[in-house]
C-alpha cells in the first residue's frame, strides 16, 4: 500500500508512514474529537502550535474538514508574537508549554501532543491540558468526510496549486521535504496533496543519509 505521508526524525531514529486511508482515519478522528467530544462547529476557532509532523497533518486536516477556523504557528519560528484572544481549542507540543506559556492562547479545550513514535501518549501532561493521543483514540474509525483532502486545502487551493505547478509536482511524485525549512503547512502539506503527490517529511535530517533515503523512498522531487 502506497504511503501518502512518511515521517522521519533522524535525531530519534523514528520512521512512521501512513497511507491516504490511514491519514484520513486520524484526521476523521480529530474532527470527531473536536465536534462530538468538544462540541465545536463551523466558526469555532482552533489554534495549532506544532512543528511539521504527521500528527500535525492529522490535526490540521481534521480541524479544516470539520469547518473550523484554524490559526497555525510553527514553534521553530523565532520571535513569536502574543497569541491574542482566547480560542475554542488549542493544540500544543508538550516541550513548549512551559517555555512559551505566555504565547499559548487560552483554549476552552487544550490538548498537548508528545509527538511520540507511532502516536504514543505524551510522557507528561501539563496541568489544564489533555493528552491528544489518548483523547483521539476512541474516535479512530470515525468516517472521514467525502473529500477530506479538499476540505483541508480549502481557501489555499489556488495558492497550493500554483506552488505545485512551480515545483513541477504531479501525482506520480514522491517529495522529500526538510521539516525545519518548510514550517508552513501550505508548503509541506497542502502543496504536495494538491498535486496528488506523496510526502517524505524529514525532521533533523542527517545529510549523510540523504542520498540513501531518497533512493530507499523513491523520492522524485525535493522541496
Amino acid at each position: 500500500m502506497r504511503q501518502l505521508l512518511t515521517y522521519y526524525d533522524d535525531a530519534t531514529g523514528e520512521r512512521f508512514g501512513l497511507s491516504a486511508a490511514e491519514l484520513g482515519g486520524w484526521s476523521a478522528a480529530t474532527a470527531a474529537l473536536l465536534t462530538e467530544g468538544c462540541g465545536l462547529g463551523p466558526g469555532s476557532r482552533v489554534a495549532v502550535l506544532l512543528p511539521p509532523h504527521w500528527q500535525t497533518a492529522a490535526v490540521l486536516l481534521g480541524a479544516w474538514s470539520a469547518g473550523l477556523e484554524v490559526s497555525y504557528r510553527a514553534w521553530a519560528t523565532a520571535g513569536l508574537e502574543p497569541a491574542g484572544d482566547a480560542v475554542d481549542a488549542t493544540f500544543v507540543e508538550h516541550r513548549r508549554v512551559g517555555n512559551w506559556l505566555d504565547d499559548v492562547p487560552a483554549g476552552r479545550h487544550q490538548f498537548v501532543l508528545g509527538l511520540a513514535p507511532a502516536g504514543a501518549a505524551a510522557a507528561e501532561v501539563p496541568a489544564g491540558y489533555r493528552d491528544f493521543a489518548t483523547e483521539v483514540r476512541p474516535y479512530l474509525g470515525a468516517a472521514p468526510p467525502a473529500s477530506w483532502v479538499e476540505a483541508g486545502i480549502g481557501e489555499y487551493a489556488v495558492i497550493a496549486a500554483e506552488l505545485a505547478e512551480m515545483h513541477g509536482l504531479g501525482a506520480a511524485d514522491r517529495v522529500l521535504i526538510r521539516a525545519e525549512s518548510s514550517e508552513q503547512p501550505l508548503r509541506w502539506l497542502l502543496t504536495p496533496l494538491t498535486a496528488g503527490a506523496s510526502i517524505v517529511l524529514c525532521a533533523n535530517l542527517d545529510d549523510s543519509r540523504l542520498d540513501a533515503r531518497m533512493a530507499e523512498e523513491g523520492v522524485t522531487r525535493r522541496m
